[in-house]
């Protein structure tokens, strides 16, 4: 892997580079905090894509150009009564929206949310209830992006039934010890199992 520093001023324009260092608790990509010498963003996100899991990351960041934008023309058309942001995509010196190094890792940048937090789990009910307010105003500003200029990074991750159909199979041809937990932890798969199909359903 080449030296974080010369990763990082792929995507600093003509900003002084100061510092790079590990960030947040992710489990799937390799995440980064960039400091820079500038009067207004002095930070942003490095990161390098797992394409172990995502096999085709020039589509995710497609995607990412795609809803990103779609949401800011959004705020830009109808203001929200709080703060409301979403990161920007950052281009390289060459103009891309991401970089390759020597070892073929794949890298982005995204603009840092000076004032936020991440949580890795709910401290309190309010937390949650902001999380609840997060998802669906993000649902309701995407929910007039057509669904066709988004590409498909991740096949089948979001189907519920082919996750049951492979739990249903497993379980099948196991045969689980009794227990109070493993008894509620059956329970509660049955009784959601007429659940599993209506996202599906509702695509027809």
């Amino acid at each position: 892997m080449e030296n974080l520093f010369a990763l990082a001023r792929q995507f600093t324009q003509s900003r002084k580079l100061i510092d790079v260092q590990a960030f947040g608790n992710g489990n799937i990509n390799d995440t980064f905090l960039v400091t820079v010498d500038s009067t207004q963003e002095r930070h942003f996100i490095l990161q390098r894509i797992n394409t172990q899991v995502f096999r085709y990351p020039e589509l995710v960041m497609q995607n990412m150009r795609t809803f990103t934008e779609h949401v800011q023309n959004r705020l830009l058309n109808a203001p929200l009564d709080r703060r409301w942001e979403v990161p920007r995509v950052l281009l390289t010196k060459d103009g891309q929206d991401y970089y390759t190094d020597g070892d073929g890792s794949f890298w982005r940048a995204i603009s840092f949310i000076e004032g936020s937090q991440s949580f890795d789990t709910m401290q309190d009910t309010e937390q949650a209830r902001e999380v609840g307010y997060a998802l669906g105003m993000f649902h309701n500003l995407i929910s007039d992006l057509p669904p066709e200029k988004l590409a498909d990074t991740l096949e089948g991750f979001h189907i519920t039934p082919r996750y049951l159909q492979y739990y249903e199979e497993v379980l099948a041809k196991t045969s689980a010890k009794v227990s109070p937990e493993v008894n509620y932890c059956l329970q509660f798969v049955s009784d959601r199992t007429p659940l599993a199909h209506i996202l599906e359903n509702a695509k027809t």
